[in-house]
């Protein structure tokens, strides 16, 4: 009896954490099922990474499509609240590991959120589109229905348009990208082409364009590739990780102690509690 408890509590415990992923022996590492004596030299980052989170290895042009996603958004400067917290906190004596992990925590619905909104949005596109050879004019009707509905809850689209950039530089090379492999025969295309739609239909009347922006590009890569919307945003996540290191190890090296959001010399404006119009300063987008 004292065996079978045993053999039953060992049993529970080891079920406990039971998972697909990785069987570590002692003298084994298998990730999904793979040595990982073979990944090793003959297997890329970007590759083992899909592998980790589908179970299987990728083609080459699968891979060359995704790491062009995660190249893509790397980096986007200090102004980026993700790499500007990183660099503040490298200076606070507390090491590159927390100043990666505030830099990421950071990476939220507002920002580092768009790419798996814009997967949902056009994953909802795709879903309400006429079985078939749908035309054109089709797939712009839906996605006018659909991009009505998302403006009702926010006027902020995701994955279109940006503060910094009239049309942002990312955009037209990922999208290309994606042509030439809807032409190989490597993903379908009814995501670019719901993309499309709704820049599209966020165009009709206006004197300045809103195009689409990295997020959306991104967006449309992964969607083809058939990641679901959660892993949009983790993969952005592992993409700027990259840039947060690097400004946090960077800002080390320059010397400062205690770096705060501006220099000593400026003074924040100070607003009197009792000025009515104070709220009139306050920041209104984020």
């Amino acid at each position: 009896m004292a065996d079978e408890r045993s053999t039953t509590t060992r049993d529970e415990v080891a079920d406990w954490w039971a998972t697909s992923i990785s069987r570590i022996e002692p003298g084994v590492i298998e990730l999904r099922g793979h040595p990982v004596q073979e990944l090793i030299g003959s297997a890329g980052f970007g590759s083992v990474i899909w592998l980790m989170l589908r179970g299987d290895l990728p083609s080459p042009e699968q891979t060359a499509l995704m790491e062009a996603a995660l190249v893509a958004s790397v980096d986007h400067g200090p102004h980026a609240p993700s790499i500007a917290v990183a660099r503040m906190t490298a200076t606070c004596g507390v090491g590159l590991n927390s100043a990666v992990a505030n830099g990421i925590n950071l990476l939220g619905d507002v920002h580092g959120g768009a790419g798996q909104q814009c997967v949902e949005l056009l994953t909802e596109i795709c879903a309400e589109v006429p079985a078939g050879d749908a035309t054109d004019e089709q797939v712009l009707g839906v996605a006018a229905e659909v991009v009505a509905r998302w403006q009702q809850r926010s006027r902020y689209l995701p994955g279109f348009g940006h503060r910094f950039h009239p049309v942002d530089p990312r955009r037209d090379p990922l999208l290309g990208l994606v042509d030439v492999a809807v032409d190989n025969e490597v993903v379908g295309g009814q995501y670019l082409r719901a993309a499309r739609a709704v820049e599209i239909v966020l165009n009709r009347g206006r004197s300045t364009p809103i195009p689409m922006n990295v997020d959306a590009a991104t967006a449309v890569i992964y969607a083809e590739l058939g990641f679901p919307a959660p892993l949009a945003r983790g993969l952005f996540v592992l993409a700027r990780a990259v840039g947060v290191l690097t400004h946090a190890w960077e800002e080390t090296q320059q010397g400062r102690r205690i770096k705060g959001p501006i220099p000593p010399s400026i003074r924040p404006t100070f607003l009197d509690p009792g000025d009515e119009a104070a709220g009139a300063h306050a920041p209104t987008e984020s």
